[in-house]
């Protein structure tokens, strides 16, 4: 992710909906937009497992819009 967002393109919606990023990719993810200020205006991060503290690091982004669902399962037997 951080080497695609090293690019000088003028990105203002990026939609990472069910891409499996975890507390770890959201610590990348944030890192990167952060060290590369951007247009984005709207990150969709639904459907993915940030855990708490992946969330609490993406609303440390200027963004206009964060879009995160939280991915549930249940097993039934």
């Amino acid at each position: 992710i951080q080497q695609s967002l090293n690019c000088h393109v003028l990105c203002v919606v990026s939609r990472l909906s069910g891409c499996g990023i975890t507390e770890e990719g959201c610590s990348v993810l944030t890192k990167a937009l952060s060290s590369n200020p951007s247009h984005l205006r709207e990150l969709d991060l639904s459907y993915n497992h940030p855990g708490e503290g992946g969330v609490k690091l993406l609303q440390q982004l200027k963004i206009e819009t964060l879009r995160y669902v939280e991915a549930c399962c249940s097993h039934r037997q």
